[in-house]
């Protein structure tokens, strides 16, 4: 079964406290975040959420090891008035 529930895109995006604390220690900025959900690739997540793809050129140090690439991978749930970023989850490659 897929989900293709459009979401407004448009909507303020705000960010859960564990949303923060997960960005921090993965290395996600807010504005890489916002970037990955208003022009990222959505697929769909656990709970009727989406997650929003999107590659940054990096070319730089993450915990000792170099990288060219870091991905944003944040989870959305979408409420009446607003996106809420649930979670962010980061890969280096």
């Amino acid at each position: 079964m897929t989900n293709n529930k459009a979401i407004d895109l448009q909507k303020p995006i705000e960010f859960s406290s564990h949303a923060r604390e997960k960005m921090l220690d993965r290395g996600a900025t807010e504005s890489e975040v916002k970037a990955a959900i208003r022009t990222g690739s959505p697929e769909p997540a656990r709970k009727g959420r989406l997650m929003f793809r999107k590659n940054f050129t990096f070319n730089g140090h993450w915990r000792g090891k170099h990288y060219a690439v870091k991905q944003v991978v944040p989870v959305v749930a979408e409420e009446p008035n607003r996106l809420v970023v649930v979670t962010v989850f980061v890969y280096y490659f």
